[in-house]
């Protein structure tokens, strides 16, 4: 492809001196909208046309969506290929090193990545290793420490160390029997790529001067979201030249809860004394009248470095603030809208309904089905989170590391061969005795005397040994794709699925996904593809799964939004104990973080923001009545009309004025939905039914409601829901004989 002309003539002078500054350290403080990306891709670009060879670049994102995004700007401006470019987020780096160098730790290069599902249930048996209560000592909280303590850099001993109560005893033991079984799995979590990256760089001088050398420049972007890990695996790997060139905005620091340390940003000209700083103020994203809002409820933060954010696109209309009576009143206030919005030209995909916590998705759920509109939820059932997309991607991890008992276990009886959790205990404890790996024990099951596997079991068992072990042979001759066919045609996978799933036929879609991803790593050697493949797979996020077509609106946490940017946003729950949180009430900097979170969902619009509030709110099944959110005190009257089931808006002020051809929705009264008739039939508790969204469920209870029925139903996936006979479109699923 050809290259593009003078990469630095569409850049204003704030961006054009971040990108020409030659070497040394380098802060850029982007406010929201301002362009960092463009001017972190300008950057690397520069670099190269000033003879810097592209090898000689790291470049690390927050997100692959990112990174992807980055790569293609690069090679579009430069008109070559970008493949000698090292670009991703901090753990696929991680990760990428550690299988080239990680040797030199003792690490297995063919090390599998556990995902959240995976860890959990390794912790769950280190719980049961050590003879603990799981109901006094939670296994996810026992996590959560764990994944802190490796945040900072802590091993099991150090923790211990530093132990002042028995839970910090109990979480340091289990953190030592969860590595031991980490190691007997050869895996590694996600907090162990960073951890051992760094101790890769700081144990092996020879690794850690080869990369320093390689890497002449390092960018990092989100600077104000990174852990203390990835600050030290960055330091480490700029330390032999100092050219460090970071990105971040400490306004939109939200992710403490992850370990993440705004002081990485604020103290960096303290870290790097002679780093050149540079502000990018002017935004390109959001209206006058959207920023002016924005910076009117960050200004209280004390936490921060001033930056006076502006912008040379219209003055905009002011934003919408709609109080409901409930989160019901509330969620219908937004499909009403939405359904207006799509009158005027906007597309729902245009569209984004930003909450604090996942929980406040449920009524926006039901409301979006009752009206009729599409929608994508983000933070729901991922893709590479699906049941037939994880037994297939077990079955290829296997293949791939023999010690992965984890993913052993997922497929051990995937498809039904009545081999359960007794034979995985045995598996694992005959393995263990022996030196061997659970698979390498079910591939020699007919010959292993010492095996208390009997009868059926034993004869399943050494079928499974013997499929597993004709499979193991083709690793080295098929490409992932075709490896994932034959897989998925020796276990008869697709017959499991027709014999116990309604939705066999989607779910066999899911798994043709699958084979076109798989496919992208063709042109790789079939073991290296294979890797490769997986670890793209286990490192996927939810905002990297996010599907740019299709025309629903996007439900998304205000967490998992930042970096994104939509023509609407509708930002729900602003109320006093849910933005700010409950949780964060007494901690003067926790709520110094809610205002940026709130920020942040401000920020993401470009033209239309509303923001609602319900009076009151069902909590632990009872109705509370919470305040406003203080954020909302923080914004001028003028800076808002009252919108929601016609009510008048206030005098309006000169921003309104300007845009007097363009009113804004929330002002108009809009019909209800048109009549609807009554299911014909109704329910009975035990019916099996199919949702198009929520998919298969059981019924629990069926009553008569005005002209209607409500229906509640238990689903499989999304636990209970209350559903309107009429509108949810419910079909009957035949019971299952035999």
């Amino acid at each position: 492809m050809p290259p593009e002309s003078d990469p630095l003539s569409d850049l204003n002078p704030a961006q054009r001196q971040a990108v020409l500054i030659p070497s040394g350290p380098l802060l850029i403080v982007a406010g929201p909208g301002s362009g960092k990306t463009r001017v972190l891709t300008h950057r690397i670009i520069h670099l190269i046309r000033q003879g810097v060879p592209p090898q000689r670049i790291l470049a690390v994102t927050f997100t692959n969506k990112a990174a992807r995004e980055m790569r293609t700007r690069v090679e579009r401006a430069l008109g070559v290929d970008a493949a000698g470019l090292t670009l991703g987020t901090f753990h696929a780096v991680a990760a990428r090193f550690l299988r080239v160098h990680g040797a030199a730790i003792g690490l297995d290069p063919q090390f599998v990545i556990f995902d959240d599902e995976d860890q959990l249930a390794l912790m769950k048996r280190a719980v049961q290793d050590l003879g603990l209560d799981p109901r006094r000592f939670s296994p996810r909280a026992l996590l959560s420490a764990v994944s802190s303590a490796k945040s900072e850099l802590l091993t099991a001993e150090a923790l211990a160390g530093r132990a002042r109560q028995y839970w910090d005893e109990v979480v340091a033991r289990a953190y030592e029997r969860y590595q031991e079984l980490l190691g007997e799995n050869h895996a590694l979590d996600f907090d162990d790529l960073l951890m051992q990256m760094v101790a890769l760089l700081r144990q092996a001088e020879a690794v850690r001067q080869r990369l320093q050398e390689r890497f002449l420049h390092v960018l990092i972007d989100e600077f104000q979201d990174t852990n203390p890990a990835q600050y030290v695996m960055a330091r480490l790997l700029a330390e032999g030249h100092g050219n460090l060139t970071v990105v971040g905005d400490p306004d939109q620091s939200i992710y403490s809860w992850r370990a993440a340390d705004i002081r990485n940003l604020l103290n960096f000209e303290h870290d790097y004394p002679d780093a050149t700083v540079v502000f990018l103020e002017q935004n390109y994203r959001s209206t006058q009248a959207i920023l002016q809002l924005a910076q009117r409820v960050i200004s209280s933060n004390r936490q921060r470095k001033p930056i006076a954010l502006w912008t040379e696109n219209s003055s905009g209309l002011p934003a919408t603030l709609i109080e409901a009576y409930d989160e019901v009143e509330e969620a219908e206030a937004v499909a009403r809208e939405l359904l207006a919005l799509r009158e005027q030209g906007f597309s729902l995909r245009d569209c984004a309904v930003m909450y604090r916590t996942n929980a406040q998705s449920r009524p926006v759920e039901e409301a979006m089905v009752r009206w009729g509109i599409p929608y994508q939820l983000v933070g729901g059932t991922r893709f590479y989170q699906r049941r037939e997309v994880k037994d297939a991607i077990a079955y290829l991890r296997v293949l791939a590391n023999p010690w992965d008992s984890a993913g052993l276990e997922r497929v051990l009886n995937v498809p039904p061969r009545g081999l359960g959790q007794r034979t995985a205990a045995e598996l694992r404890r005959y393995a263990r005795q022996q030196g061997l790996t659970p698979l390498q024990v079910a591939m020699m099951a007919e010959e292993q005397e010492g095996l208390s596997v009997a009868g059926r079991a034993r004869n399943a068992l050494v079928a499974f040994g013997r499929l597993m072990a004709e499979l193991a042979v083709e690793v080295e001759a098929h490409s992932p794709h075709d490896l994932l066919d034959l897989v998925l045609m020796r276990v008869g996978y697709r017959d499991y699925l027709q014999d116990h799933f309604p939705d066999a036929d989607d779910r066999w879609e899911n798994l043709s996904e699958l084979h076109t991803v798989a496919s992208g790593y063709a042109s790789l050697p079939p073991r290296e593809a294979l890797t490769s493949f997986l670890e793209e797979v286990a490192l996927m996020s939810d905002v990297d799964e996010l599907r740019d077509e299709g025309e629903g609106v996007t439900l998304i946490t205000l967490h998992a939004a930042k970096g994104l940017e939509y023509p609407v946003v509708f930002i729900v729950g602003l109320e006093e104990g849910l933005l700010p949180h409950s949780r964060t009430l007494d901690d003067p900097s926790q709520i110094e973080e809610e205002r940026r979170l709130a920020y942040v969902g401000i920020t993401r619009a470009k033209q239309r923001l509303y923001l609602l509030r319900a009076l009151r709110r069902s909590y632990a099944g009872a109705p509370t009545g919470l305040g406003p959110s203080r954020f909302l005190r923080d914004i001028p009257r003028e800076l808002l009309v009252l919108g929601g089931r016609g009510r008048p808006a206030p005098q309006t002020s000169s921003v309104v004025a300007s845009e007097a051809k363009q009113s804004p929705t929330s002002m108009r009264r809009l019909p209800p939905p048109q009549e609807l008739t009554p299911a014909p039939t109704l329910y009975a508790a035990g019916d099996r039914v199919q949702h198009r969204v929520f998919g298969e469920g059981v019924v629990v209870s069926c009553t008569p409601k005005d002209n209607d029925a409500e229906v509640v139903v238990a689903f499989v996936n999304l636990g209970v829901k209350r559903l309107l006979a009429s509108l949810a479109g419910l079909e009957r699923v035949p019971s299952r004989s035999g």
